[in-house]
């Protein structure tokens, strides 16, 4: 797919380790489209990889921006509170069901994922991280070695940080005991868990299992309705602390605010970034703030985490999505329309979903139903 406007810049000068999927030049986005430096329009459902939670350029957001942009670019963290971070850091504390929740805030997905890891650790005292296989957590130093989705994401960069293990993930459509339908799970993921305690790790140095709740870079996978419960249920046992990366699925791409509400599950730390702020780079992790106050001061920060325009995105897009915290379903997951609901294609962000795992859903208009487990991805 290639724009055939005449481009100013040569387009050679991106590094390929970009890999692309086209060479399209897009001037602008107008909601579920992208319009090229020619005029050519594409319906985007890749949405930036799960980026544009409120659609391209919502003009919510967009003011919000502008105005923040007017006032101050950048308020470090550690030097100065900025009004859009405060709120936003409220309005975190409430975006799960319950109580008694932190938030912390970062640049990217895969400095979150970091976040967690280190935070996982100082809170338990343990150094060991499981990670399931199919898995992807980011391309830095320690989310590589947590990634299993690819060897390309770290097959050329060991050695790679330590105390890292994998086990076997449900993965119903290719399972050793023949494809089979999910509710009715023959998966041996929890014999492999136990074999990994046994063979691997002792399960009491175990500081965090990390898990996503739908597997996105390595095949697009909901998981069986008993696993994340299930596996709720050992990390009690062990007191291992669950890590739940929503990097792609949070902020309503499931139908709900996070995937892991479908199941009821309660994390101790909860991976977000992404849809957090409609494209702005912002990303973080919410956790029991019981944990986050365990991280001692100065040992974890940045230049540019929680940026002060970043956090005002997030506000708008907070505002767009329709929730306040008292809400578990967005506002847009029931009110929206697209074609599949028979309503306008551009009144909806392009993988907002019409109810859970619904008609209007990613994984039902990137996958159908019969090929749901089949391996594939956007990027």
């Amino acid at each position: 797919m290639t724009d055939t406007a005449v481009v100013a810049h040569d387009l050679t000068a991106v590094p390929a380790v970009w890999s692309r999927i086209t060479d399209l030049v897009v001037d602008r986005g107008e909601g579920s489209w992208l319009i090229t430096t020619s005029g050519e329009r594409y319906l985007d459902y890749s949405a930036g990889i799960g980026v544009t939670s409120t659609g391209h350029a919502h003009p919510r957001v967009v003011a919000a921006i502008q105005a923040q942009a007017a006032k101050l670019l950048h308020g470090q963290q550690n030097i100065v509170f900025h009004q859009p971070g405060l709120e936003l850091y409220d309005r975190l504390r409430h975006v799960l069901p319950g109580d008694g929740w932190g938030a912390f805030l970062s640049n990217s997905g895969a400095e979150a994922v970091e976040a967690s890891v280190k935070l996982a650790r100082v809170a338990t005292g343990r150094p060991v991280i499981l990670a399931f296989r199919y898995g992807f957590h980011g391309r830095t130093g320690q989310a590589m070695a947590l990634t299993a989705a690819k060897d390309i994401y770290r097959g050329h960069f060991e050695p790679l940080p330590g105390s890292v293990y994998h086990t076997a993930y449900p993965y119903c459509y290719r399972s050793a005991r023949g494809s089979h339908d999910p509710s009715a799970c023959v998966c041996d993921w929890e014999e492999q868990l136990d074999l990994t305690f046994h063979q691997m790790v002792f399960p009491e140095h175990v500081a965090a299992i990390i898990v996503e709740p739908v597997i996105g870079e390595g095949g697009y996978i909901v998981p069986p309705p008993d696993f994340l419960p299930r596996l709720r249920e050992i990390t009690l046992r062990h007191g291992i602390l669950l890590i739940a990366d929503e990097i792609q699925t949070g902020f309503g791409r499931t139908g709900r605010m996070f995937a892991v509400e479908h199941w009821d599950v309660r994390p101790d730390i909860v991976v977000i970034a992404k849809g957090l702020a409609s494209g702005m780079p912002l990303s973080g992790i919410i956790a029991r703030r019981s944990l986050l106050d365990l991280f001692p001061a100065g040992s974890h920060g940045g230049t540019y985490g929680g940026n002060v325009v970043s956090c005002a995105a997030a506000n708008a897009t907070l505002d767009v999505i329709g929730t306040s915290g008292s809400s578990r379903t967005p506002a847009s997951a029931e009110s929206s329309s697209s074609p599949a609901c028979g309503g306008s294609p551009r009144a909806i962000a392009p993988w907002v979903t019409c109810g859970a795992w619904g008609s209007c859903s990613p994984w039902s208009s990137w996958i159908p139903p019969a090929a749901r487990h089949t391996p594939r991805t956007p990027r």
